[in-house]
């Protein structure tokens, strides 16, 4: 098992940028593919971006490419995500996500570990 804490989030305006982080704890971090997701009032929990254990591989929802980046630092057990040019459409609570596997994959089933989760605002 895998214990997450997600940090980063807060208020931005439209145009914005923020880094949300994630650290973890409990299972090999390095052996676990992370990923973000993220939940906005009254919908259902949608795939952000996922990364490969080893930074190698990663993968973006068509809403988010070309504005986020995930990247992890295995030493210090941590995966970021960088938001940039936040529209209003992005606000949500965002939420860290592990699994155990080396594929990297959008499925939210697919992933065992989850955070609390750190919410996102972006104003217009």
């Amino acid at each position: 098992q895998v214990q997450l804490v997600e940090s980063g989030g807060g208020l931005v305006q439209a145009g914005g940028s923020l880094r949300l982080s994630c650290a973890a704890s409990g299972r090999t971090f390095s052996s676990n593919t992370m990923a973000w997701f993220r939940q906005a009032p009254e919908k259902g929990r949608e795939f952000v971006a996922a990364i490969s254990w080893s930074g190698g591989s990663t993968n973006y929802a068509d809403s988010v490419k070309g504005r986020f980046t995930i990247s992890r630092d295995n030493a210090k057990n941590t995966v970021y995500l960088q938001m940039n040019s936040l529209k209003p459409e992005d606000t949500a609570v965002y939420y860290c996500a592990a699994r155990p596997s080396f594929a990297v994959v959008s499925s939210r089933y697919a992933y065992n570990d989850w955070g609390q989760g750190t919410q996102v605002t972006v104003s217009s």
